[in-house]
């Protein structure tokens, strides 16, 4: 489990990260999401030590990261910004990292570089950007550790590749119990991944919750009601017990983001004489919309 309590980074006038309170559980993939200068990637570094907290502290295991050296074994850290050593080749780097990393599969690198098709002995700096960023990746799942923190994962990849990666994690997931934690500034390239997702805002989380529950609780009625019904009288209906969070109107659909349960929005409906209504899965955009307007935020604003 990789926990942060109260932490806290400022680079002179500006707060990166503030305060930020945050648990990540062990097999799962957790994902944060914030526009750039959100604090993303300072958090990231905070986490694997690469920075000094001026308060608070990480927690990986229960141990605190920036001072027990051996804990850094458990993880490895793919930057958004591709680092190699000059002139050197994918081979040469995972020489490198094998020395590092006591559980380093090398067989496995050299079948993922195979399958990505990433020349083992050409010099890196001929690289694309996202062949870099295929080779850090590669890299990190073959370390073997317990933990792969990835900023802008995806960045640079195209669709095709993003889903082999998601695969390739999966996988890992499934077979050794690996716990991905992913940056990025765009909710659609998590929603497919994550079970726990975390918003960060101005250096601080604004929310962070367990997928699951928030798909559980909230759901989006779509309707046609009958010329003696209004949308009004319908969220009047339904708030008691369940809660009506949003009401949009386009033409004679009117669509309703509700929270509560399910079987009672169902039981609700099925009482009401409609020309036509279903409940239909929310994205996880929507479902964010949802809960920061809640909070005063519109999250469009915030990442898009």
């Amino acid at each position: 489990m990789i926990e942060s309590v109260d932490l806290t980074k400022r680079f002179d006038e500006v707060t990166a990260v503030d305060h930020v309170n945050a648990v990540i559980a062990e097999g799962s993939v957790f994902g944060l999401v914030g526009t750039n200068g959100a604090g993303k990637s300072t958090f990231l570094r905070l986490v694997t030590g690469i920075l000094k907290p001026d308060e608070g502290r990480v927690l990986i295991d229960g141990e605190d990261v920036f001072t027990v050296p051996r804990i850094r074994e458990q993880f490895f850290y793919v930057p958004d910004e591709q680092y190699f050593f000059s002139n050197v080749t994918p081979r040469e780097m995972m020489a490198f990292f094998a020395k590092i990393y006591p559980h380093f599969d090398r067989g496995r690198f050299g079948r993922l570089a195979g399958a990505f098709e990433l020349p083992e002995n050409r010099k890196i700096n001929t690289f694309s950007k996202g062949m870099k960023k295929q080779l850090s990746i590669i890299l990190g799942l073959s370390a073997g550790t317990k933990y792969l923190l990835c900023d802008e994962t995806f960045d640079g990849l195209d669709p095709v590749m993003r889903q082999a990666v998601k695969s390739l994690f999966a996988e890992d997931m499934t077979e050794r119990g690996l716990t991905p934690v992913i940056t990025s500034h765009n909710l659609r390239e998590l929603e497919d991944i994550c079970d726990h997702v975390g918003l960060l805002h101005k250096g601080g989380i604004l929310f962070s919750r367990d997928l699951d529950d928030m798909k559980l609780n909230i759901h989006k009625l779509q309707c046609v009601l009958k010329p003696d019904m209004t949308a009004n009288d319908l969220a009047a209906y339904l708030t008691d017990p369940l809660s009506v969070l949003r009401i949009e109107q386009r033409g004679s659909i009117l669509t309703l983001t509700v929270r509560g349960s399910e079987y009672e929005l169902l039981g609700r409906m099925e009482q009401l004489d409609t020309v036509f209504y279903e409940v239909v899965p929310l994205s996880l955009e929507e479902i964010f919309i949802s809960e920061t307007e809640v909070t005063g935020y519109d999250i469009k604003k915030l990442l898009f």
